[in-house]
């Protein structure tokens, strides 16, 4: 399938990102597609996902505080809004249908690539401005709606994951934080931004939180 359209930014930084590819289509997320993927090694996943979700919401509310637009603070703090009671809920659903209660699913220890990765994106947001945090943040948003809309009736034992990511709701979230991205670029740098060193720099920042994503769903596949 073609890229979907998240906006320019998105387009941009997809493209000259070098694990893209790796990252949507990586060994985990053909598992899910086809159903194989053992049903130990999602949970795993999904365990140390909804840890990864905490701190990406953490962040998400540090893009709302160095908002400078109504608007930008509007869609950051929807994105909290999903975050907690959409994406994280749907974790705890499926996890105590496996037997693992909401108590288990809290004292999850981190992996380290979680660690790695989540502490990236909250240290973009603390050193950084609020466009070093969007280009951090974008990977996991819009890489998940890339690969919902791929595996979007697959069916299959995930089709409640994929149908998550694939379906209206998230794939309008989607749309509304390409947008945000690129208006927030508008706002600070102008029209012409992609001449600009600056978008070289974001484009870096994206390219590190895809390599990143690589090694979470790396980490899944490898289990426990």
């Amino acid at each position: 399938m073609s890229a979907p359209d998240y906006g320019q930014a998105f387009t941009l930084w997809r493209d000259h990102a070098p694990d893209w590819h790796a990252y949507t289509h990586h060994a985990f997320v053909e598992g899910l597609r086809r159903g194989d993927l053992p049903r130990a090694n999602f949970l795993h996943y999904l365990r140390q996902d909804y840890i990864f979700l905490i701190h990406f919401a953490r962040a998400w509310a540090l893009a709302a505080a160095k908002g400078e637009t109504l608007a930008e603070i509007q869609a950051a703090s929807a994105t909290v809004q999903a975050l907690a009671h959409v994406e994280m809920p749907l974790h705890v659903q499926i996890c105590a249908q496996a037997g693992i209660d909401a108590a288990t699913l809290e004292a999850t220890e981190e992996a380290p690539g979680n660690l790695a990765y989540t502490r990236y994106v909250l240290e973009a947001g603390y050193s950084g401005d609020f466009l070093d945090l969007m280009a951090a943040l974008a990977p996991c948003v819009l890489g998940y709606g890339e690969i919902g809309a791929r595996l979007k009736g697959s069916g299959g034992p995930y089709a409640e994951w994929i149908e998550t990511y694939g379906g209206d709701d998230y794939q309008g979230l989607c749309r509304d934080v390409g947008a945000l991205i690129d208006s927030a670029l508008v706002h600070r740098l102008g029209p012409d931004w992609t001449v600009l060193p600056r978008a070289g720099q974001l484009a870096a920042r994206f390219a590190t939180a895809t390599r990143l994503e690589v090694g979470f769903w790396q980490m899944g596949l490898d289990g426990a």
